[in-house]
């Protein structure tokens, strides 16, 4: 049986092929992006070819045509007539750099690129005239696609993130008290989130054009939900507490204690809010030595995704009469997580953090 044929870019899953396929007006085109989708699944040449009726050489030709042009290069050749691409490759990486920069409000006058405001980045730097839809078209054949942006604080700094990456071991092992060398040793990621009446709402499915309705309290009954995980012992500990400070804290650091394994010790990464500082009433337990993230770090920090996942799936979307009730509510949703172990190393597993343990 002869090998299926390579396809060298990476910026489309067979997926991607699919529905491209699906949006295409060219039947032509929408045959060989499918024939491209088995050849990504591991269809040999022989089966792709024939399930989209061309022959083994023609589906060899369009792989080059496609690792060459990308989906452009799978519609037929216009230069005989027709309409001749608007844009040059040149021309489309420079707009592939402008989108991944961003606008400059000063200079362009908008926060984020909408086809619009690139239609008339386009007239002006290449003198070409193309329609909205175009620009979409051509920011799908570029990678591009509409996500939702991750916030950061303007503070952090770039370089403190990336030291504390590296010398992760070395941070570790000068942080660890005497006692605790030579002992099993536990990484622990801990954080606090404020779940309240005034609730979360997240994404869901609704017809294009709508926005559908979801349920959002005005009133102001917040809990705290102190977590730590364990991902490599896929395990955690958690407290739901009617504030933050230091005492609440030392709870949290007492239940991480209980969690921690006979005779090991725990390393317990967090950032630096107040409450999380030694020296002064606040009690760390000899089996547990933290160690501070750097400021304004968040996303270095795993149980912020749990939050996310939390949000996303327990605690969106929902109105609490009650302060037992957002209560009840937190402890269902953590204990929901729990029973998954898988769960907690699939989502707080760091690779930079598992030289450790």
């Amino acid at each position: 049986m002869p090998p299926a044929v390579m396809v060298t870019r990476t910026e489309y899953t067979a997926s991607d092929l699919r529905r491209e396929a699906g949006r295409a007006r060219d039947g032509n085109a929408a045959r060989r992006m499918l024939a491209i989708a088995l050849v990504l699944e591991g269809a040999s040449r022989d089966d792709a070819a024939r399930t989209c009726g061309m022959d083994r050489q023609t589906l060899r030709d369009w792989v080059h045509r496609f690792n060459g042009q990308g989906l452009a290069g799978l519609s037929n050749d216009n230069s005989k007539g027709g309409r001749r691409a608007r844009l040059t490759p040149e021309q489309k990486a420079e707009l592939a750099e402008v989108v991944r920069k961003g606008p400059d409000v000063k200079v362009d006058g908008v926060v984020r690129w909408r086809r619009i405001d690139l239609q008339s980045a386009i007239r002006e730097r290449f003198d070409v005239e193309l329609a909205e839809r175009t620009i979409g078209t051509i920011l799908h054949e570029l990678g591009f696609r509409r996500l939702s942006p991750r916030p950061f604080h303007p503070k952090k700094d770039e370089e403190a993130q990336e030291a504390f990456k590296k010398n992760f071991p070395d941070l570790v092992a000068a942080a660890l008290p005497e006692a605790a060398k030579g002992k099993p040793l536990e990484v622990w990621w801990q954080d606090e989130a404020r779940v309240g009446q005034q609730g979360t709402l997240s994404y869901a499915w609704a017809e294009r054009g709508s926005r559908p309705p979801a349920p959002r309290d005005c009133r102001y009954t917040w809990v705290y939900i102190f977590g730590a995980v364990c991902p490599a012992r896929e395990t955690a500990a958690a407290l739901v507490l009617p504030t933050v400070n230091i005492e609440a804290m030392t709870l949290h650091l007492a239940e991480i204690s209980r969690q921690v394994a006979p005779g090991a010790h725990a390393i317990l990464i967090l950032d630096g809010a107040g409450w999380h500082k030694t020296g002064g009433a606040l009690v760390v337990p000899d089996n547990i030595t933290l160690l501070p993230l750097p400021p304004y770090a968040p996303e270095l920090n795993p149980v912020e995704n749990v939050w996310q996942y939390l949000r996303q799936n327990a605690l969106s979307h929902l109105v609490w009469e009650s302060y037992d009730a957002v209560v009840d509510a937190c402890c269902d949703a953590w204990n929901d997580f729990l029973a998954t172990p898988s769960r907690i190393k699939s989502i707080a597993s760091r690779q930079w953090a598992s030289v450790i343990g």
